[in-house]
């Protein structure tokens, strides 16, 4: 930009020499127009300092939006949700909530509108070819995680120090997957590209705001892969007992899930060396307990006794529920479901779906006893 500072006054008193007041002039501008350029430099620090890349990420992230559904792209309609205590990562601004994700590949953060990142997170952790109501039920238990986690200021998870400490929430399983829009491009074929971004904005403009409570609360709202035809109570896999998070039985699973059923092999060396058990050539098993979800409480192996998630953990088996056969040097394990069960089945849900069940009626079936609330309701309440 140009300035024009004006025509300099002849001096009064003692002659100078013509050309002293063009300097002084010219010193005097070029002084402002360094003042400008710092300040902007300090602008664009401190821009970088937050997470944000400014106007353009929140362009390139609403690009894939249609023009009725842009609105939708952060914020919960009503009001807004409180900031995280004034600590860094989350924050609202006017009538929209950003999350700060920490892209743990890249090593760095990500800021975006709250409902983008519902999206994102949609994306990465359910087909995006599952009839429309669930992914609508995934989207709310999505965004009711997200809500809870600000709510209670939770930093659980989180590196301790650098770009992460600083965010609210990782893209990994560590708390949910999240898939930016370029990775989305990366991923999908070209000519699906529109169709399924199509499908995942009418999932999460539909449900915009929503949110599971129990008795007023967001949940922990916990989601899996694959049942075994019943999902499990919180406590026994997770300790903790909570009222929401009840055995229901989820039939759908075992009909179209192709993770339902799964055998793996292991050299009975590997068995035990992950058990941690000395060796034996026909290790002798027993079932001691099951839960109310029909998986396994606790098992016998040669004398030791583990938990179903134990042994689940240690030899890398998709479910708690498994049997198992001898052969030589080996064993087969054959596991029934996929995930630790407890909360919502995602096959599940988009059995329900097909069967023309709602959104609402999939996961307030999941959840027991609770229901799906605008979250501007419940900042209110947190206030």
């Amino acid at each position: 930009m140009r300035y024009v500072i004006g025509r300099p006054k002849r001096a009064i008193g003692r002659p100078v020499s013509r050309w002293l007041p063009a300097v002084c002039w010219t010193a005097f501008g070029i002084g402002i127009v360094m003042s400008i350029a710092v300040l902007l430099a300090t602008s664009a620090y401190r821009n970088a300092e937050s997470g944000s890349s400014g106007s353009d990420r929140f362009q390139e992230e609403s690009s894939g939006v249609t023009s009725s559904n842009k609105a939708s792209a952060g914020g919960f309609g009503q009001a807004p949700l409180p900031s995280s205590n004034g600590k860094p990562g989350a924050a609202t601004e006017g009538k929209q909530t950003y999350i700060t994700v920490y892209l743990t590949k890249e090593q760095r953060t990500e800021r975006i509108a709250l409902e983008t990142y519902v999206r994102g997170v949609v994306a990465g952790e359910m087909p995006a070819d599952f009839e429309l109501e669930a992914l609508k039920a995934q989207a709310i238990a999505a965004r009711t995680y997200i809500v809870r986690r600000l709510e209670l200021d939770d930093h659980s998870g989180m590196p301790a120090t650098g770009a992460g400490s600083r965010a609210d929430v990782t893209d990994t399983i560590d708390h949910q997957i999240y898939v930016s829009l370029d990775k989305l491009k990366e991923l999908w074929p070209k000519d699906e590209q529109e169709s399924r971004m199509a499908k995942l904005n009418e999932a999460v403009s539909e449900t915009r705001g929503e949110v599971i409570t129990y008795e007023g609360e967001p949940i922990q709202a916990v989601f899996f892969s694959t049942s075994n035809g019943y999902t499990e109570n919180s406590e026994q896999y997770f300790q903790e007992e909570l009222p929401y998070l009840r055995s229901v039985a989820s039939p759908w699973d075992k009909q179209i899930s192709p993770r339902y059923q799964d055998t793996v092999k292991l050299q009975l060396s590997d068995f035990y060396a992950r058990l941690g058990l000395a060796g034996k050539k026909k290790p002798v098993i027993r079932i001691l307990d099951k839960t109310e979800g029909n998986r396994i409480a606790d098992i016998r192996i040669d004398g030791k006794t583990y938990t179903g998630r134990e042994v689940r953990e240690k030899l890398g088996l998709a479910s708690s529920e498994f049997t198992w056969k001898l052969d030589g040097d080996e064993i087969d394990i054959t596991t029934f479901g996929y995930g630790h069960g407890v909360g919502m089945s995602q096959w599940g849900a988009n059995g329900m779906a097909e069967e023309g069940k709602s959104a609402e009626q999939i996961v307030t079936y999941y959840y027991t006893g609770t229901k799906v609330e605008q979250a501007s309701k419940l900042a209110a309440k947190f206030r």
